[in-house]
């Protein structure tokens, strides 16, 4: 069961019985379990962020946030601890280079980085986090694994070449990334065919206690992936920004069980929203009823969609009734 750590200030709290449903505003987090519901609210009152779990694998929302500017959230972003150490970032949305600052996320210890796609809200800050490695003294390649190209959309290799490249990159003084050279640590790509959403899934084993499945999803025009990550005995499930056209998706994890789905709250139901893009509240019901989480995250929030938050958790809990918790910066979930 997950648990949601304090993080660096509190403002309100809404639970409701939806299993379990719990609500952050403006970085606040607390603990959930299925059975207290009916408790009364608590604050964290914290001026710092509280560190992930120094044991165990522990989820680290950096962004909660879209790619609007809407009040404080980052943009879409994630950091993955296993006992204590930063080993995974899974996108880097605009507002995110703060927020793993503060979170205490380090590049040299990183395993990877994944990308789900190349929209500026999940991965407008990459250079950022790029440029603050370099200060450290990381010797290893680090792979970065992202989806192909598309009309308009670089893949993952041709988008670092488009920031780094020393001849004619945007920030070519960090092309050392490149090649290994200038004290910068080596970045992989890994280009991984999407087919709009029809894709092969890709497993990659990082590390002895760590393993990505790529799966490939459907967000319109949009090259785009979901990412199974199975670290230390844990299993994590990221939709990604997907559509309901992603059938191989819902396919490939129907059934398993994992610790934690992340879903990303973009649209509110109903006629004028964009579900060629974004799954909408009764969609990703749809979709945790089918792979049954012991947990759902809603992130990536956005506030046309939290402004009518309770009728998109009644459209959920149709299909998925176990706890829900909409995400907040700097929010952690251990396990």
């Amino acid at each position: 069961m997950a648990t949601m750590q304090a993080a660096p200030k509190a403002t309100r709290y809404l639970r409701r019985a939806v299993g379990t449903l719990v609500i952050g505003i403006a970085g606040a987090c607390t603990a959930a379990t299925s059975g207290d519901a009916g408790a009364a609210p608590e604050q964290a009152a914290s001026s710092a962020p509280a560190a992930c779990s120094q044991q165990g694998v522990a989820l680290q929302v950096l962004g909660s946030g879209g790619p609007m500017a809407e009040g404080d959230r980052a943009a879409t972003s994630y950091l993955l601890w296993i006992d204590g150490t930063p080993r995974l970032l899974i996108d880097a949305g605009s507002g995110s280079f703060v927020r793993y600052g503060q979170a205490g996320g380090q590049l040299a210890s990183l395993d990877a980085i994944l990308l789900t796609h190349l929209h500026a809200d999940h991965a407008g800050d990459l250079v950022d986090i790029l440029n603050s490695g370099g200060f450290e003294t990381r010797t290893l390649p680090l792979p970065v694994i992202g989806p192909d190209a598309a009309p308009r959309f670089p893949g993952t290799g041709e988008f670092l070449a488009r920031l780094l490249g020393k001849d004619s990159g945007a920030f070519a003084y960090n092309g050392g990334y490149l090649d290994g050279s200038e004290g910068k640590a080596m970045l992989r790509p890994q280009d991984v065919p999407t087919g709009e959403g029809r894709g092969t899934a890709v497993t990659i084993r990082l590390a002895d206690d760590l393993t990505v499945q790529a799966q490939p999803v459907h967000h319109g025009v949009v090259p785009a992936l979901g990412y199974q990550v199975s670290a230390a005995g844990r299993t994590i499930l990221f939709a990604g920004d997907q559509s309901a056209q992603s059938e191989a998706f819902a396919a490939a994890f129907a059934g398993s069980a994992p610790d934690l789905l992340v879903v990303h709250h973009v649209i509110p139901e109903g006629p004028g929203q964009p579900i060629g893009l974004h799954r909408p509240p009764s969609s990703m019901g749809e979709l945790a009823g089918q792979v049954a989480p012991e947990r759902l995250l809603l992130s990536h929030n956005m506030q046309r969609s939290l402004a009518r938050l309770e009728e998109g958790l009644a459209q959920i809990s149709a299909h998925y009734s176990g706890p829900v918790s909409v995400a907040d910066d700097l929010d952690c979930f251990a396990f």
